[in-house]
């Protein structure tokens, strides 16, 4: 099974409103925000994607990062 290098946090660098879309860009290798704007294109263009509620409930269950 394929592992990642980084495990799952919030961005403290990259961070706008509390670092969730900083964190998974970090995560998953992609630049946080190519993932800030596509989650606001999906939280706008798709009726059944609650963006604000979905943005909440991560920023609630991932932790923050520790480090700098």
């Amino acid at each position: 099974m394929y592992s990642h290098p980084r495990p799952l946090r919030r961005s403290t660098s990259d961070c706008w409103l509390a670092g969730v879309c900083g964190g998974l860009g970090e995560h998953f290798g992609f630049d946080p925000t190519v993932v800030r704007v596509a989650y606001v294109l999906l939280s706008i263009f798709s009726a059944g994607f609650p963006g604000m509620l979905v943005y909440f409930i991560l920023w609630a269950v991932i932790p923050k990062r520790d480090y700098p």
